[in-house]
């Protein structure tokens, strides 16, 4: 006889037919056990699996026969049992297993745990998470005890979870990395309110989703390699991102002891004042650079390199930093539909006289107006056609010796992070924010924060067991894991079991708690 942990999948060839294949998990993986054949055609393919499946039943032996005593049996207990006795176990049983291998056990709050794993499980509101507790874990909470809770959460409250979350999530990050931490990669985001009001911290300032009218803050979020978190802050909804960048490294590296890295961030961090800090603090640097915004003399160098698409050149500023320039073609064609579709929505803004002297600014393709005389708006067609020759060039500022290829491979994993804010607006829903309190605020990110943890090492342990489902259906795998809770007749004992789950499912389980 066989184990248990055998499934049947199709695999698709490179010819375009797919096989049917039995597979079975084991600590290393999976294996195929039987191969069944291989059709284009999905009749013969669901023939093909009806004859695997028998396969499957008849190496796991004859099922055992139930007398008709035994049936009725089964029957009265089956008729005591009540809704109230079956609950959603799945959430727990992956989620809950991460949420303590990772160590934030070590949070001496239940209700903390409860908010995580509905974060992962079913993302919204904390009425949303009211519902969640009492219909699927049978606890009932109120709405004023949540928003308690998480008034506790902020570091103003002197319970200092945020920093022990932070301490967890770098441990993780240090475990997973090897134990060293050679590059770190920073972002910032918006974050928007679904309110009119400004206060302290939510401010109106340049969105980056466009919200301009709306009250918002920014996340600032410190990753290493794969995305795996050290640090994040909140800063007001007004402030300029290239101000953000020192304080955030300097209180994360002075907390968690670690040795100067290797910064990598985009071009909105670049400003004169970040480049003498990070310099003075010994800290090697990858920043994004912006040469049309650069002096003459830069800009002329980098023009008459008149580079192909492929090539990388590199010289040394007065300054003494270095910039490395690389071209690319697909990059030019995006650039290049880019400007042509940015001076389109201009026109037509000119033609419908939407345009007036605040538009004239520096803000994306506006730089293309300009005024004729005291009230004429047009536009700068000789400044829109120079501009074509930068289309496809990419630059970057480093004071770091790694090669002009390194320089360039590690600045594209910026990636990493821009991948954890996707997966903490879409996946968790971080956005938008409904509270108006500071405290709570501070709250509902550490959670979120949290949460992008645990889902992160889901997703890197899926990989690593080559499973045969992504990190989306994972969560829904969750969904369709119950366990029933009941008295067994003789001892009076209370007892709970989790109902038979389907091959996937107990993969999914598998790889969470191993």
């Amino acid at each position: 006889m066989l184990s248990l942990h055998m499934f049947l999948r199709r695999r698709k060839n490179k010819s375009g037919s797919e096989s049917v294949q039995v597979v079975e998990s084991n600590r290393s993986g999976y294996k195929v056990v039987k191969s069944f054949g291989s059709s284009r055609d999905e009749s013969e393919l669901r023939s093909l699996e009806r004859k695997a499946q028998q396969w499957i039943d008849d190496q796991r032996g004859p099922k055992l026969p139930f007398s008709w005593e035994t049936d009725d049996i089964i029957t009265d207990f089956m008729s005591t049992l009540a809704n109230s006795q079956v609950r959603v176990y799945g959430p727990e049983l992956v989620y809950g297993s991460l949420y303590d291998r990772i160590g934030y056990n070590a949070i001496d709050d239940e209700m903390f745990r409860h908010l995580v794993v509905c974060r992962l499980f079913n993302p919204g509101s904390k009425l949303k998470t009211i519902d969640y507790m009492s219909r699927y874990l049978h606890v009932n909470k109120s709405v004023d005890s949540i928003y308690r809770f998480i008034d506790r959460l902020s570091p103003a409250e002197g319970c200092g979870v945020k920093h022990q979350v932070e301490q967890i999530s770098y441990a993780q990050t240090l475990k997973v990395l090897g134990g060293k931490v050679g590059v770190v990669f920073y972002d910032m985001t918006t974050l928007y309110f679904e309110a009119a009001d400004e206060d302290d911290l939510r401010l109106c300032g340049f969105s980056k989703e466009g919200r301009h009218r709306n009250p918002q803050i920014f996340l600032g979020l410190l990753v290493a390699m794969g995305g795996n978190p050290i640090g994040y802050e909140i800063f007001e909804g007004n402030i300029h991102e290239s101000r953000t960048l020192i304080p955030m490294v300097e209180s994360l590296a002075g907390r968690f002891g670690f040795e100067r890295p290797v910064i990598i961030a985009d071009a909105g961090l670049l400003s004169k004042k970040n480049l003498e800090a990070l310099d003075a603090a010994g800290y090697q640097y990858i920043l994004g650079a912006r040469p049309k915004n650069d002096s003459v003399k830069v800009k002329n160098k980098i023009l008459s390199m008149h580079l192909e698409s492929g090539q990388v050149r590199s010289f040394t500023r007065e300054d003494g930093r270095r910039v490395v320039v690389s071209m690319s073609d697909k990059r030019a064609r995006k650039d290049a539909k880019n400007r042509r579709d940015g001076l389109r929505r201009l026109e037509k803004k000119l033609g419908a006289g939407k345009l007036t002297k605040s538009n004239i600014n520096n803000r994306g393709y506006n730089k293309y107006l300009h005024m004729e005389g005291e009230i004429k708006i047009s536009i700068d067609y000789d400044k829109f056609n120079a501009d074509a020759a930068w289309d496809g060039i990419k630059a970057y500022i480093t004071n770091s010796k790694l090669s002009k290829q390194k320089i360039i491979t590690n600045y594209h994993n910026l990636w990493f992070i821009e991948r954890a804010f996707r997966m903490n607006k879409t996946d968790l829903r971080i956005r938008p924010i409904y509270h108006r309190l500071r405290n709570r605020i501070e709250g509902h990110i550490c959670i979120c924060f949290t949460a992008y943890t645990i889902m992160l090492e889901l997703e890197r342990r899926i990989k690593k067991a080559n499973a045969p489902f992504s990190l989306n259906r994972a969560r829904d795998l969750t969904k369709n894991i119950y366990s029933i809770t009941y008295t067994l007749p003789e001892t009076k004992k209370e007892k709970t079991t989790v109902l038979k789950m389907s091959n996937e499912q107990q993969i999914l389980v598998e790889i969470a708690q191993g």
